[in-house]
C-alpha cells in the first residue's frame, strides 16, 4: 500500500504524531517512566482485520459504483461514515475537506478518490488533537489511577492489563476492587490480581463504601510504597447523582494523600456499542474530568469510526485501544498504525 506511505510522508512533512507527543512530554517536563512501547504493525492489522474488512469493502464499491464525481457519490461517502460510527458532525468535516480536495485537484474519475479518502481521515484526527497518549505515570511518586466505566464494557480485564504492562516493567502494583456494588467485580478482580501477581486490596464486606475501599488501598499504597495504585470504580450511570457523590467522595479521599492525585482518571469505553460509547462518555465527563480514554473491543467491531467521533466530541486522548483477548493486547493508540490497519485491505 504505497498511498499509506505517501501519506504518513505527507503528514511527517508537516509534524509527525511522534513529534507533537516529544513536544508535549518536553513543555510538561514529565518524567515518564513508562515508555510506550513499540507495538507491531501486525498487531494493529490484526485487531482491526473486521474494521478494515468493513471500511476497505465500502470505499472500493463507491469508487466502482459511479462513473464520475458528482453529488451522489458525496453523499454515499456520508453514508458510509456514519454508518462505520465516525459520527454525524466529523463525517460532514471529512466530506466537506473531501469535496474540497477533490475540486482542488480536479478528479473526475471516483476510482483515485480512495487515496483522498483515507488521506483526509488521517489528517482530520490530528488536526487540534490532543495526542498525548502518554500515562501520567512519573517515577518519583506513588501515582494513582482510577478507572470506571459502565457494566460490561471490559473495565476489569483492562485494568489486568495495565497491571501487566507495569509489572513487566518490575513497578509495584497495586489493585483497589472499589467497584463494590457490581455482582463478580470484586472477584473478578481479585482473581486477575493473582494471575498477574499483584497485592490488591479488597473490601471488608458486601456493597462496602467504595471511597472506604479506596481509603484502605491508598493508606497501603503510601506507606508502602507502591510506584502505582491502580482503583477499580463504579460505573452506575443509571444514578448519576449517586455516581457523582460516590467519585466526589472518592477524590476527596484521594486528596487526603496527595492533592495531585489522581493522576489519571480513564474511562473505558466498549468499540463494539458505536454511538451509545459517546454518549456513556458525555455522561462521565459531565461526571468526573476523564483524562483519557480505553477503547476496548476493538477487535471485535467492524466499525472503528468511533475512535473519530471521540475525537469530534471530546478533548480526551485514546490512551489505549484494545486489540485482543490477550492480556498483551492492550496496546497504546498509535495513528499511523490504526490508519495502516483500518486500510490494509484498500487496493489503490
Amino acid at each position: 500500500m504505497g498511498f499509506l506511505k505517501k501519506l504518513i510522508d505527507k503528514i511527517k512533512g508537516k509534524k509527525t504524531l511522534s513529534e507533537k507527543i516529544e513536544e508535549k512530554n518536553i513543555e510538561n517536563k514529565a518524567e515518564v517512566y513508562v515508555k510506550q512501547e513499540s507495538v507491531s504493525q501486525k498487531k494493529f492489522d490484526d485487531g482491526l482485520k473486521k474494521s478494515s474488512s468493513n471500511l476497505s469493502q465500502a470505499i472500493a464499491e463507491i469508487s466502482k459504483k459511479y462513473k464520475e464525481v458528482d453529488e451522489s457519490l458525496y453523499e454515499s461517502i456520508e453514508e458510509l461514515l456514519i454508518s462505520y460510527d465516525v459520527g454525524v458532525t466529523a463525517t460532514m468535516k471529512i466530506v466537506d475537506a473531501i469535496r474540497d480536495e477533490i475540486n482542488f485537484q480536479n478528479v473526475k474519475d471516483p476510482k483515485l478518490i480512495k487515496e483522498i479518502i483515507v488521506d483526509k481521515i488521517f489528517t482530520y484526527y490530528i488536526q487540534d488533537t490532543n495526542v498525548n497518549t502518554f500515562l501520567n505515570v512519573k517515577n518519583d511518586r506513588t501515582n494513582v489511577i482510577l478507572v470506571t466505566g459502565v457494566n460490561g464494557v471490559g473495565k476489569t480485564t483492562s485494568i489486568a492489563k495495565i497491571a501487566n504492562k507495569f509489572k513487566k516493567e518490575k513497578k509495584k502494583i497495586l489493585l483497589v476492587a472499589g467497584d463494590t456494588f457490581r455482582a463478580g467485580a470484586v472477584e473478578q478482580l481479585n482473581v486477575w490480581s493473582q494471575k498477574i501477581g499483584t497485592d490488591i486490596v479488597l473490601p471488608d464486606k458486601p456493597n462496602q463504601d467504595p471511597a472506604s475501599v479506596i481509603y484502605m488501598g491508598l493508606k497501603k499504597g503510601y506507606e508502602e510504597k507502591y510506584d502505582l495504585i491502580i482503583c477499580d470504580t463504579s460505573g452506575r450511570l443509571q444514578n448519576k447523582v449517586n455516581l457523582m457523590n460516590e467519585l466526589k467522595k472518592i477524590h476527596q479521599v484521594i486528596h487526603k494523600f496527595d492533592n495531585s492525585a489522581p493522576h489519571e482518571v480513564l474511562l473505558v469505553l466498549d468499540a463494539t456499542t458505536g454511538q451509545s460509547g459517546i454518549i456513556q462518555a458525555k455522561a462521565f465527563k459531565e461526571i468526573t474530568d476523564v483524562t483519557g480514554i480505553i477503547l476496548a473491543k476493538m477487535d471485535s467491531t467492524s466499525k472503528g469510526g468511533i475512535i473519530l467521533s471521540i475525537k469530534d466530541n471530546f478533548d480526551i486522548p485514546v490512551k489505549y485501544i484494545g486489540l485482543g483477548e490477550k492480556l498483551e493486547d492492550l496496546s497504546p493508540f498509535d495513528l499511523e498504525k490504526f490508519i495502516i490497519g483500518i486500510t490494509k485491505e484498500l487496493k489503490i
